[in-house]
């Protein structure tokens, strides 16, 4: 395992930064980093979720443009068979 979890660079799509989360995330849950990588693995994974966010609502706002704000909500029952 690396010493040094943490990337120092902007991930290059929400999906890297979500498969780099998902890294952090076990290396942190198998507790055989010391200390400080640890704290720099925590710091890293709140920049991750904050730019998977951002991306996020990047794309929501895309969407509704592309929609004309006339978004409606998801159908989650399903019609009833007789």
């Amino acid at each position: 395992m690396p010493k040094n979890p943490v990337k120092a660079s902007p991930p290059a799509s929400f999906e890297d930064a979500m498969q780099e989360l998902e890294q952090l995330v076990i290396q942190m849950e198998a507790g055989e980093l010391p200390l400080e990588a640890s704290v720099a693995a925590y710091k890293r994974g709140a920049e991750l979720v904050k730019f998977c966010a951002a991306q996020l609502d990047k794309v929501d706002s895309q969407v509704k443009v592309l929609e004309g704000d006339m978004l409606k909500p998801l159908a989650t029952d399903l019609p009833e068979e007789e």
